[in-house]
C-alpha cells in the first residue's frame, strides 16, 4: 500500500498550495464559503497532478532506473506494475474531474477548460517536451500560473497581475535550482537525469538562477509598494515583508550551490529549518498586516 502512496507523490501535493493564493492575498482566506471551493479544487489538482507523476514515471521508468535516486521510485523498482500505474493515473484522473462540480463555482466550465488544459500541457511535456531545455522549465512555471487561476476563478477573485508575474518568476526560479542538481550528477556520472539537461551547464544555470532571483525581488518590492495594492489591503506596510522573502531565496541559493541541495524544491521546504521559519516569517506578517 505504501508503494501506491509514494507512487501518488502526496509531499509534492504542497504544491499546489499555490491555489490558494487568491484567497489569501484578497484578504479572504477566513471566510468559509471561498475557502471550501478552493479547497475542492485543491483537492482536484492534487489527483490530477499524481496522474501526471504516474505517467511521467510510466513514461521514463528504464530512465529512471539508471538514475541514483529515481531508480527507488515504484515503477522503476519493480514494486509497483506497470498495469498498476496506469490504472492509478486513470482513477486519478477521472477522480479529479468528478471533484470539481462540488465546488459549487459559478465559473465550472472554465475550470474543467483549464484542469484539461493542464493536463494536456503536461501529457506534452511528459512526452516530448521536456525534451528541450528553457521550454522544460518555462511549462513548469506555467502550471503553477494555472494553479492561481484557477484558485481565482474558483472564487471568482480577480486575479492581479503582480500576482501572476510573482508566481511565475518564483517557480521559473525553483525550476532552475532544479536543473542545477541534475546538472551536477550529469557532471558526477556522466548520465543524463534528463534530455534537455545537455542544454544547461553550471555556468548558465547559476547566472539565470541569480537574475530570475533579482527580477523576482525586485517585482515583489514593486507590488508590495503599488498604489493598488495599499488601497485594495488598506495598508502601506506589506513592504515589510519583503525581508523573509530575500532571506528564503538567498538561504535557497546558498543550499543550491554551496551545499548543492536543489534536488526537490518540496524537500527543502519540508526538510530545511530556515526555509521554514522565513516562510513561517512571512506568512504571519502578511496574515497580521492586511488581516489585523
Amino acid at each position: 500500500m505504501m508503494h501506491y502512496i509514494h507512487l501518488l507523490r502526496p509531499l509534492q501535493w504542497l504544491k499546489n498550495g499555490f491555489v490558494f493564493a487568491p484567497i489569501f492575498f484578497s484578504s479572504n482566506l477566513l471566510k468559509w464559503e471561498l475557502f471550501w471551493p478552493t479547497l475542492i479544487v485543491f483537492l482536484a489538482f492534487c489527483l490530477i497532478s499524481s496522474a501526471i507523476y504516474c505517467f511521467n514515471d510510466l513514461r521514463d521508468v528504464e530512465a529512471d532506473r539508471l538514475h541514483p535516486k529515481k531508480r527507488l521510485r515504484p515503477i522503476a523498482s519493480g514494486a509497483v506494475s506497470v498495469r498498476s500505474g496506469y490504472v492509478m493515473m486513470i482513477l486519478c484522473t477521472i477522480g479529479a474531474f468528478v471533484l470539481l462540480p462540488f465546488s459549487q463555482s459559478v465559473n465550472l466550465p472554465h475550470l474543467y477548460l483549464i484542469l484539461a488544459t493542464y493536463w494536456l500541457m503536461n501529457m506534452a511535456y511528459c512526452l516530448w517536451l521536456k525534451q528541450y531545455a528553457l521550454i522544460d522549465v518555462t511549462i513548469i512555471a506555467i502550471g503553477f500560473v494555472m494553479r492561481v487561476l484557477i484558485g481565482g476563478l474558483t472564487t471568482d477573485i480577480w486575479i492581479s497581475h503582480w500576482l501572476v508575474l510573482m508566481t511565475f518568476l518564483v517557480t521559473l526560479f525553483l525550476a532552475f535550482t532544479k536543473r542545477n542538481d541534475d546538472y551536477r550528477i550529469y557532471e558526477q556520472t556522466g548520465q543524463k537525469p534528463r534530455v534537455s539537461i545537455t542544454g544547461y551547464n553550471k555556468t548558465f544555470i547559476n547566472e539565470a538562477t541569480a537574475i530570475i532571483a533579482s527580477v523576482t525581488l525586485v517585482c515583489y518590492i514593486m507590488y508590495t509598494m503599488s498604489e493598488e495594492v495599499i488601497t485594495r489591503m488598506g495598508t502601506r506596510y506589506v513592504y515589510l515583508t519583503s525581508g523573509w522573502v530575500l532571506a528564503g531565496m538567498l538561504r535557497y541559493l546558498q543550499n543550491m550551490i554551496v551545499f548543492g541541495l536543489s534536488g526537490s524544491p518540496t524537500k527543502s521546504l519540508v526538510k530545511d529549518h530556515f526555509i521554514q521559519f522565513c516562510i513561517l516569517g512571512w506568512i504571519v506578517s502578511f496574515f497580521v498586516i492586511i488581516y489585523l
